[in-house]
């Protein structure tokens, strides 16, 4: 019965709802304020995507309140007898629902604002940290004084330049011309500007100094087929030059008789009468002439020799590792023999003008002189006329006899000589080396020839004091003093043992240097202590001799040499020598001599 009064004024409860209404409403407000003073919401990450979000800020909870309920509202509640106790209870149920809500939204407000806070301050100390504030406004000071003091400066010169013009002020009809005159100056002499730069503008910026842009050029990584392709690239792109030379040289070896007669004739008629430069112009008009029509579609051949077309081999695009291994080895050649030719050009010339050969360069060098007095005294129509005459006569006749008859060439052709005894920078270190070993033998001979005994003779003293780099030659491999290296390697074949018999990888391969003497078959080896981990081998115990190839994938006959003896049962290989065929045909010579001889003994 208590309730129904309450609840038909209705008034208390309104007057509440009604003031936290408003105070949310009034807080709501503060908050859409704090928040639109800076960035927008959506400017910023959210709570769960932001880095410098501290847990105490995530973390902050506000104490909600909960509206408390008098005892006679509980009572009120818990009376089933009361009117309209559901409707009643539901609608407070319904009033704690929203408010809830609405706090949990005034706490996410709460959270956005102090997340906006925390990340402007850290805009604004970056800002701070850029801009550098302080340093700004002491450059900012210092303009101001350099802006003072010109001003002061130029309104001193403005009064200067007023009390100069008082003093020598004009009268006013002078002036006026004056002002005209100096008017139409201007005018004219920025009119006269304006027209020179839109003629003259353009090139002026082309004379205009830039740095240099120093640009690094990226280099290719090694292709088989990019290679192939620069060798044809080449071969093409010199072709015209070895045709042009290839002309030249069938003109002086009258390889068309009729034609290198036409030549000469027209050639000395031209030179008789000054005429050798004008032709010489006319023959390129001419090819350059012919080139166009060729060009155009013409078929025109115009070459003494008849031109040999190669078929080229159209590239591959699948090689294999073979194939391409030996592609690789065939350019590197033809690029070794190519680069060995020019250095051997350019090395000669070198050593002709720096005296390396005194004799040869001597006459280089009165040549010039007398080229040089006869420029001074004669007349140049004269000095050609010589020197045309006898290029004629040295092109078309001397050149020819010479190519026929060689050793005329060699007694009398002066420029032949001159160019086949100029040394290369090999050659010099030949015959400096060469020279130090004679100077060594000469004083090795002179220092041992009173240690000798008198019934020792010559040989047996050279393989008494021959020694490799460990000691001498017959103590390292326990055989007499007479046994020595051959001459042909007196200083060993740098080369890698394989003893396939063995099973440990230390004793299966091993790098030494191999010698031939008149018995026998030694390896020393290079990592060896003592005389146990060398190789000595009976020329006559050997069965069989062959040429042998380690590795079968790679092109070529390969770098080994391969002896069978009783002792062993897979034959021994004396793999990765350089010089293979030459200590294969030492090898076999001396195994062939041994066994002849001892089979000449057997029968007698």
């Amino acid at each position: 019965m208590r309730v129904g009064p309450d609840l038909r004024s209705g008034d208390p409860e309104r007057h509440v709802r009604v003031k936290q209404r408003s105070s949310v409403l009034n807080m709501l407000r503060r908050l859409d304020k704090i928040r639109f003073r800076g960035h927008k919401r959506d400017d910023f990450l959210d709570l769960v995507e932001s880095p410098n979000a501290s847990d105490t800020e995530c973390s902050d909870e506000i104490p909600l309140k909960v509206p408390r309920t008098s005892p006679r509202d509980s009572e009120e509640l818990r009376d089933p007898a009361g009117p309209g106790t559901l409707i009643m209870a539901t609608g407070v149920q319904d009033f704690n629902r929203t408010e809830y809500d609405r706090l949990n939204e005034i706490k996410g407000h709460l959270e956005i604002a102090l997340l906006e806070k925390h990340f402007l301050q850290e805009e604004l100390r970056k800002l701070r940290e850029e801009t550098n504030a302080e340093m700004l406004r002491q450059e900012l000071d210092r303009e101001r004084q350099r802006r003072l003091e010109l001003e002061q400066k130029v309104q001193e010169v403005l009064k200067a330049r007023t009390e100069e013009q008082t003093a020598q002020q004009p009268p006013k009809g002078q002036a006026q011309a004056n002002n005209g005159a100096e008017r139409r100056s201007q005018g004219l002499s920025s009119r006269l500007q304006k027209w020179f730069y839109e003629r003259f503008g353009e090139y002026v910026e082309d004379f205009r100094f830039q740095p240099e842009e120093n640009t690094v050029e990226t280099e290719e990584p090694l292709s088989a087929r990019r290679l192939t392709e620069n060798m044809r690239r080449l071969k093409r792109g010199a072709k015209p030059v070895t045709n042009f030379v290839k002309n030249l040289s069938a003109l002086s070896d009258w390889y068309s008789v009729y034609t290198s007669a036409i030549a000469f004739t027209v050639y000395m008629n031209a030179v008789w009468h000054g005429w050798a430069i004008p032709l010489f112009l006319f023959l390129a008009i001419l090819r350059l002439s012919l080139n166009y029509l060729i060009a155009r579609g013409w078929r025109i051949q115009w070459s003494i020799v008849p031109e040999v077309s190669e078929p080229m081999e159209p590239p591959k695009e699948d090689l294999t590792v073979s194939e391409k291994f030996q592609l690789v080895l065939d350019v590197a050649q033809k690029a070794q023999n190519l680069f060995g030719k020019m250095a051997d050009i350019l090395e000669k010339i070198k050593n002709l003008f720096m005296w390396v050969q005194p004799e040869i360069t001597q006459k280089l060098y009165v040549a010039l002189w007398a080229a040089f007095l006869a420029s001074c005294f004669f007349p140049y129509r004269l000095v050609g006329l010589a020197v045309g005459l006898y290029a004629g006569i040295k092109f078309f006749l001397i050149d020819f006899i010479f190519k026929r008859c060689p050793r005329l060439r060699a007694k009398y052709d002066t420029p032949y000589i001159i160019w086949k005894s100029l040394p290369t920078d090999p050659q010099l270190k030949e015959r400096s080396s060469a020279a130090v070993s004679r100077r060594l033998q000469t004083t090795s001979s002179r220092s041992y020839v009173p240690s000798t005994p008198a019934g020792l003779g010559k040989e047996e003293d050279a393989g008494r004091f021959h020694s490799t780099k460990k000691g001498n030659f017959h103590e390292i491999f326990n055989l007499t003093e007479n046994e020595r290296p051959l001459a042909v390697c007196e200083n060993g074949w740098r080369c890698c043992l394989i003893n396939r018999d063995r099973k440990m990888p230390t004793d299966y391969i091993r790098n030494g240097v191999l010698y031939v003497t008149e018995n026998y078959l030694c390896f020393e080896s290079s990592k060896s202590g003592s005389s146990k981990r060398n190789k000595v081998i009976k020329l006559v115990d050997i069965t069989d001799i062959q040429k042998y190839k380690v590795l079968s994938v790679l092109p070529g006959s390969g770098m080994g040499i391969a002896v069978s003896t009783p002792s062993t049962q897979k034959p021994l290989v004396f793999g990765a020598m350089v010089h293979r065929d030459e200590a294969f045909e030492t090898i076999f010579s001396q195994y062939i001599k041994i066994t002849s001889a001892a089979a000449s003994g057997g029968d007698s």
